[in-house]
């Protein structure tokens, strides 16, 4: 059994059914029913793709892979049994021989005031949804408003982090924002304002200096405010106070500093590595034979670096599930084992356009180069829709981009503060946004808003029953999330593959 079908479980699942040749039988256990390609989110958000083009069908591209839908909350390792939570709130239990955990991370949360209530992230497909009909809507309320401070501050748009994530989101957005405002512009002339903010000393501090210089400049040229060593020390319902001590009016709060590893994990109760489940080089735990885990779950040591981790990125994600997969399969007397080994190929940052910025086999290269490099890379890593993405890229650089608010994502169905980003839900009690009544807060709650109410929502999941307690129920490890206190390290990195796809 599988666990998670991110970029680790993905690859092992298909790669363990391609060796095995249905002498196993081989289950899947995943809030959805696709595989979320994450680097192109950020394309999502700002309507350059559909958002059906970043996903890939689980049922559709693993034919012999039973899927079920639902979120592992409690796995017992002696009774080999995993306890799931399905979408409409059944329980149910699968048993296993093997398993690997491939159950990925969720957002990291600091402990700042006003940060879980009022800013939203960036790991799923519902989040990018709903920032772009966000997006959408505050330059569409700003452009009627008669208030000059209530216009600017719909039009102010705030990113934390700037990493990976969090540069392309701003990159990005700024774009998208601009060809609204020229379309239609805002009433009292003001233009689309863009905060990218970080504690590090420069834009993507993971890449070399002139890299991360190039996506500086190509950031500050396109207008977008580039804060470093600056941070949210507050945010409430009109804006963010910085940690420099200016207060920004702002009604979004785009929270990209990082992942913690699912909390799933840590339930097994044993030995971790910064809340990431400690393997050995064959992604296999020690003690457990029938236990393996891969991904940002899993502290897999980093051979080239004696003493040192595997960073959790995507890239090293997509290479373990390979690893484990074989080492299943070895484990079935299929095959032989393998360690785990890799070799960074370089980074691919696309900034919007034609703009990127790449290092391929360690050759620096920005502008319409890098943009081209960064684009292949992708369309060779994407597991399908290749010609459809790049269809959706073409009607692109000749047709204007459609800046329509759908309303399918309220803002109370992607809270910050979740161990399951992937499916939309309504956290904490009954929907509030019933025809007729106040809507739910927006990803900064905005005290207007009942004058300008969303469009009715679409059909909503229930809240995920609380787990009960039985005297006759078998010892299991119950999931325990939590919110932790330390830095929150740098978003994924996406250094490119080893061919291996």
């Amino acid at each position: 059994m599988i666990v998670g079908a991110g970029f680790a479980g993905y690859r092992a699942a298909r790669t363990l059914s391609r060796i095995t040749r249905h002498k196993a039988d081989i289950t899947l256990l995943n809030p959805t029913d696709y595989f979320l390609y994450l680097p192109l989110l950020p394309q999502v958000a700002a309507g350059i793709l559909e958002p059906r083009r970043v996903t890939v069908s689980l049922s559709g591209t693993l034919p012999h892979v039973r899927l079920v839908l639902g979120e592992a909350d409690a796995v017992d390792l002696d009774g080999h049994t995993v306890r799931y939570v399905g979408p409409e709130g059944d329980r149910g239990t699968l048993s296993f021989d093997r398993l690997i955990l491939a159950a990925g991370s969720v957002n990291k949360l600091l402990p700042i005031p006003g940060v879980a209530e009022h800013a939203h992230g960036f790991r799923s497909l519902p989040e990018a949804l709903y920032l772009r009909d966000h997006v959408t809507r505050q330059l569409e309320l700003a452009a009627a408003a008669d208030d000059p401070e209530t216009c600017s501050a719909r039009c102010t748009f705030v990113v934390v982090g700037a990493g990976y994530t969090g540069t392309e989101v701003a990159a990005q957005g700024k774009l998208f924002a601009d060809a609204q405002v020229r379309k239609h512009p805002l009433r009292a002339g003001l233009r689309p304002r863009w905060l990218l903010l970080d504690i590090a000393e420069r834009v993507l501090p993971e890449l070399n200096e002139r890299l991360s210089r190039t996506a500086d400049q190509v950031l500050r040229q396109r207008g977008v405010e580039v804060r470093m060593g600056t941070s949210v020390k507050e945010a409430t319902h009109r804006g963010v106070l910085l940690t420099d001590g200016e207060f920004v009016g702002t009604r979004t709060l785009v929270w990209c500093v990082g992942v913690r590893p699912d909390p799933l994990a840590e339930s097994l109760e044993l030995p971790l590595v910064q809340g990431r489940l400690l393997v050995d080089p064959y992604l296999q735990v020690p003690g457990r034979p029938g236990l393996f885990a891969a991904g940002d779950a899993a502290a897999v040591p980093d051979l080239e670096k004696p003493g040192a981790y595997t960073p959790m990125t995507a890239q090293h994600a997509w290479r373990q599930g390979k690893a484990v997969a074989h080492n299943v399969a070895a484990s079935l007397g299929l095959g032989e084992r393998r360690s785990y080994r890799h070799r960074d190929l370089g980074f691919v940052v696309d900034l919007g356009g034609v703009k990127a910025a790449a290092n391929p086999l360690g050759v620096n290269l920005s502008g319409v180069a890098a943009g081209a490099v960064t684009r292949g890379y992708h369309l060779a890593a994407l597991p399908g829709n290749r010609v459809r993405v790049a269809a959706d890229w073409l009607l692109d650089a000749v047709l204007p981009r459609q800046a329509v608010q759908l309303g399918l994502v309220r803002s109370g169905s992607v809270p910050l503060d979740t161990a399951s980003p992937e499916p939309a839900r309504v956290p904490g009690g009954p929907a509030k946004d019933t025809d007729g009544g106040p809507p739910p807060p927006d990803l900064i709650q905005d005290p207007d808003a009942a004058r300008h109410p969303e469009p009715p929502g679409p059909v909503r999941l229930p809240d995920l029953p609380e787990e009960g307690t039985s005297p006759d129920a078998p010892a299991v490890h119950k999931r325990r999330p939590d919110i932790p206190t330390a830095p929150a390290p740098k978003p994924a990195s996406r250094n490119l593959p080893e061919g291996d796809s």
